[in-house]
């Protein structure tokens, strides 16, 4: 059985209680940014003690699993090449871990080691050493406990990792302009306390920013801002708009884009981040909204809801030039391929176990190798009726065609939906890092439950 039941999460007897209706609220407070720590000299050092505490959120006190106590965590904001040492205190009753997504760092050891078990009760130092090469961006953390990696995160423990560095893409007069976080976490609520098990994709959730409800984000007429746009919950899809504004997309999954591109409304799965300027429209009040999204019929359909309220007001301001190309072109369909693999996603009818290649996840078996400095090509197939997202940890990819069509290549992903019944060939470049690792779909229910597997990447 899976442990989405996992009972020590919850003192309610969660299957005889009804999960409560989304909250909602009229936007009162302004976006409030979440606390930074930030590196001082090359290292970001910081002590994390994950404890199950009353927050308040929502304007109600709610049971959360926490990160030092807080719904929305600090974010470790951090460059290129600097290391970071994070002393990790376990005061669950069960155990777990941590895992910084996206992140181009070694998966073996004392650093992204997804393997590793926190104990209740425990301290862990996390060591990780971040190459020059790290891409700008937005990145996060959250736990990654085979069978709990679902209702830890929906519990509340995730928060965001940025890495400084997209400004020298920008023309000057962009450079250093306002910036906002817009972390988008969802709970499920039995009673005062966040919901941690049996979770159900679909039930009734209520959608946060920076754990706020409905937050007022100000802009000034043709101000452009940056917003940090990442999906940073366990399972559900988000389908952002502003009406009556454009999203200029400058990175995608921590990766800077080669062209800026421009959209009126994208899908962030669950562990996907895009970095987008924002032009302030005339004066008035908006709302950034997710639109109805449907997964599948074997999957879920999610409804319209505000996320936050945008207030333009002040002084109208000359809409700066926005920037066309961007960082330089990273384009595997150019490389060698040194070998071609096939990813087949399949779930069992009740929708229960989720399957990789048609085996559960097991963590002594290896299902995938690859070598250093070589590319592969995936094929990753969904012969399920509903949308699975592919994730892979340690090295970035890039999507060659989704259902046969080519993609354009903005630059590589880490996070991206395969559409049920389809299909998306990929390219890999395994670059510095040895050792095991793990693939999975990023619905954690789906990973929890069997959807996810090993790859050893050998010198």
């Amino acid at each position: 059985m899976s442990a989405l039941g996992h009972p020590e999460l919850s003192t309610v007897p969660l299957q005889t209680v009804s999960p409560s209706p989304a909250l909602t609220a009229r936007a009162t407070h302004d976006l409030r940014d979440p606390e930074q720590i930030v590196s001082r000299n090359g290292l970001l050092r910081t002590r994390i003690v994950v404890e199950r505490k009353k927050v308040r959120l929502a304007g109600r006190d709610l049971w959360a699993l926490t990160y030092n106590g807080m719904y929305m965590p600090p974010t470790l904001r951090l460059r290129p090449g600097d290391r970071m040492e994070i002393s990790f205190e376990n005061k669950l009753d069960h155990q777990t871990n941590l895992h910084v997504h996206g992140m181009h760092v070694s998966p073996v050891g004392h650093s992204d080691n997804v393997f590793l078990k926190v104990e209740p009760g425990k301290t862990f130092t996390y060591e990780y050493t971040f190459p020059k090469s790290l891409e700008p961006g937005t990145y996060w953390y959250h736990p990654h406990p085979h069978t709990l990696s679902a209702p830890q995160t929906a519990g509340g423990m995730s928060g965001l990792i940025v890495v400084d560095g997209l400004d020298r893409y920008l023309p000057a007069p962009l450079r250093g302009i306002t910036e906002h976080a817009v972390a988008l976490k969802d709970f499920q609520l039995v009673g005062d306390q966040i919901k941690t098990s049996h979770l159900k994709i679909g039930a009734p959730t209520t959608r946060t920013v920076n754990g706020q409800l409905n937050p007022l984000i100000r802009i000034r007429p043709g101000e452009t801002q940056l917003w940090r746009l990442a999906n940073i919950g366990a399972n559900i899809f988000y389908k952002v708009t502003l009406p009556g504004t454009k999203f200029h997309i400058v990175a995608q999954d921590g990766y800077p884009v080669n062209r800026v591109y421009s959209v009126d409304s994208m899908v962030i799965p669950a562990g996907a981040r895009y970095d987008v300027l924002v032009q302030g429209p005339k004066a008035g009040v908006s709302e950034l909204r997710t639109l109805p999204y449907n997964s599948g019929k074997a999957g879920n359909q999610f409804p319209e809801a505000t996320l936050a309220t945008v207030r333009s007001e002040g002084e109208p301001m000359r809409p700066a030039t926005l920037p066309t190309t961007f960082a330089p072109v990273d384009d595997l369909a150019k490389e060698a391929v040194a070998a071609r693999r096939t990813v087949i996603f399949t779930e069992n009818k009740a929708g229960t176990l989720f399957y990789i290649n048609h085996k559960l996840f097991n963590h002594d078996r290896i299902d995938f190798r690859a070598k250093l400095n070589t590319v592969q090509e995936w094929t990753i197939k969904n012969d399920s009726d509903e949308v699975h997202s592919f994730h892979i940890h340690t090295n970035d990819f890039q999507v060659m065609s989704i259902n046969g069509e080519p993609q354009v290549n903005y630059g590589l992903r880490d996070t991206v939906d395969v559409p049920a019944r389809g299909n998306m060939v990929v390219r890999i470049r395994f670059l510095d890092y040895p050792g095991k690792t793990v693939l999975h779909c990023h619905i954690l229910n789906h990973e929890d439950a069997g959807m996810m597997a090993v790859l050893q990447i050998d010198k």
